[in-house]
């Protein structure tokens, strides 16, 4: 599908409302053997995006490679719009790789949004490939009640009287994360995954290490500007 990214409001809430529904609701790959995490992290003094992504191998997790750009950020902070303020560069890096990505984990929402179209929907749809959101906060539905304490405990995380996702406890005695579909994948099997690819933290192995990417990038941006 041909990237479009608006700069208006209004028309970022209709495309949204628009391409919601291309995202897909299918079986888990047949095989995997890379995956994706992407992270996003803004210079504020810069007005700057800085965007990584990491490929990890799979089952073993070891790093294959590691991509890091920045770019100017092209929309406001607009509460649910997150995709048209970081998409665009995370959409430039994935584009631009040679390899093949079986699952892409996004540090933001799938269907788990007003809309039902967050930013891991967003480069799911775009890309065409199998897209998990991971966020470590809630953007829609009702805070978890009986949550247990241990890893692997999980509640529905529901919107409007629509299951949108699922609050999973990742680590023993920490805070969860909020898990929705992306584009090509099913919620159970996408919370199996995000467990598996947690063994030591609570954020998963790809999306963690395009975390410290970004922000040894950031700064190091920072000790150049001053």
């Amino acid at each position: 599908m041909k990237p479009y990214f608006p700069k208006d409001v209004k028309k970022a809430l209709a495309l949204q409302r628009e391409l919601a529904c291309h995202v897909k609701f299918t079986a888990k790959p047949r095989r995997i053997r890379r995956i994706a995490g992407v992270d996003v992290a803004y210079h504020r003094g810069l007005s700057l995006n800085v965007g990584a992504v990491v490929i990890l191998s799979y089952p073993d997790l070891e790093t294959e490679e590691v991509f890091c750009r920045e770019a100017p950020t092209p929309f406001p902070y607009v509460p649910s719009l997150l995709s048209f303020r970081e998409a665009p560069l995370c959409f430039d890096i994935l584009k631009s790789l040679k390899g093949k990505i079986d699952v892409l984990l996004v540090d933001g929402q799938g269907i788990a949004h007003p809309r039902r179209f967050g930013i891991a929907s967003h480069l799911g749809v775009l890309l065409d490939i199998p897209t998990i959101g991971c966020a470590k906060s809630r953007l829609v539905g009702d805070e978890p009640k009986r949550l247990g304490q241990k890893k692997g405990a999980r509640e529905a995380l529901n919107h409007n009287g629509e299951r949108v996702g699922t609050v999973l406890r990742t680590r023993t005695g920490v805070k969860p994360v909020y898990v929705s579909v992306g584009h090509r994948c099913r919620l159970e099997w996408a919370e199996e995954l995000i467990l598996e690819l947690t063994p030591c933290f609570r954020i998963p192995e790809p999306i963690s290490r395009a975390h410290n990417v970004v922000t040894k990038k950031r700064l190091r941006m920072n000790i150049e500007t001053t």
